[in-house]
């Protein structure tokens, strides 16, 4: 079975139970439970768009947060000293240092990245999960 690194829409997408997750992505990651890692880089990054009012949370952020991971078990995909090395390397059309990130991530722990963004899913070298 495929180990999983969200990008951030696919987890805010998740745990709002957003319409623009397909229920064949749901059911995929429903069934990966605890095969499901999440990056540092997707909490700030959710946090940061909370601020500047591009998400809506229920909550406040950290009591959003809090919540959340009491919701659905994620493992942490902690940055470390590879992943900043190896991010700024990639062949990615875009600057984004969270897509950079992230993507790195999934890389040096060996995760299919589960995301719709069509840069990354257009990145040969990327494992990623989008159905």
């Amino acid at each position: 079975m495929k180990r999983l690194l969200l990008d951030t829409h696919i987890w805010l997408w998740y745990l709002g139970a957003s319409p623009n997750l397909s229920s064949s992505l749901r059911e995929a990651l429903d069934s990966s439970l605890g095969l499901i890692w999440l990056s540092p880089i997707s909490v700030w990054e959710a946090s940061v768009l909370a601020q500047k009012g591009r998400i809506r949370l229920p909550l406040a952020f950290e009591e959003w947060f809090e919540e959340s991971m009491h919701q659905w078990v994620l493992r942490e995909a902690a940055i470390n000293f590879e992943i900043a090395r190896s991010a700024h390397a990639l062949d990615l059309p875009h600057g984004d240092p969270a897509d950079r990130l992230l993507a790195a991530t999934a890389m040096v722990y060996d995760l299919h990245l589960v995301t719709l963004d069509r840069h990354l899913v257009k990145a040969p070298w990327l494992p990623t999960l989008t159905a």
